[in-house]
């Protein structure tokens, strides 16, 4: 009886932490094509306004608007691109 009862709770644990150990949603990791290759200090994207992007390179300023919206959000789409900026 004792030993019935011992493998139940066993059988239970083990089949417990199994379910609890594995994610319910598979998590996510990547960065969008905007953030990936951003450069640093210039807050236009190559890909979506290359004149802006020329431009603020050939200026020499130094804005970290894209730099903090990527570090905030990997998946960060910029306002000229199409996305909604959310910084």
């Amino acid at each position: 009886m004792k030993m019935t009862i011992l493998l139940a709770a066993a059988v239970a644990t083990l089949t417990t932490s199994v379910a609890v150990a594995n994610p319910v949603v598979p998590v996510s990791y990547g960065q969008s094509i905007y953030c990936a290759t951003r450069e640093a200090g210039n807050p236009h994207s190559k890909y979506c306004d290359y004149l802006a992007w020329s431009f603020w390179r050939r200026r020499g300023g130094w804005d970290a608007t894209l730099d903090n919206a990527c570090l905030m959000n990997p998946r960060f789409v910029p306002s000229e691109c199409g996305g909604a900026a959310h910084y």
